[in-house]
């Protein structure tokens, strides 16, 4: 399925955001030494170019080469990723991601009490 907006990552766009959060701001090559799995240069820099024009990268000119900074937050951008699940998976509900996570064991009552508590304790400072 192809995606028409502007705000969803895929898998590859995130592995290379991850590397530009994590490095700063970044040549092409310094992101794909970054990266786990071996990528071709200029598949590197075709992933470049696409999230600068999604808006998630900006890229300045420094002598030949160009260099891309991150225009997102990580925080930012991992709540648009589960913005999204929820959206497309569950309907808008997160509810029923919280009863998806118990069905299937993926979190059980004991942590998700301890969850609530940690949010509550937070929502209190805030």
């Amino acid at each position: 399925m192809k995606r028409s907006d502007k705000t969803g990552l895929t898998k590859l766009e995130l592995e290379v955001m991850q590397a530009i959060w994590k490095l700063g701001s970044s040549s092409v090559s310094a992101v794909q030494a970054e990266l786990e799995r071996p990528l071709a240069y200029t598949t590197v820099q075709t992933m470049l170019n696409i999230l600068e024009r999604k808006g998630k990268l900006r890229r300045e000119l420094d002598g030949r080469a160009y260099v891309y900074s991150s225009r997102v937050t990580e925080a930012k951008a991992l709540g648009q990723g589960v913005s999204d699940i929820i959206d497309r998976m569950f309907g808008g509900s997160t509810e029923e991601l919280v009863m998806s996570l118990l069905k299937n064991r993926q979190i059980d009552a004991k942590r998700l009490a301890k969850i609530t508590k940690k949010f509550n304790e937070e929502a209190k400072e805030s």
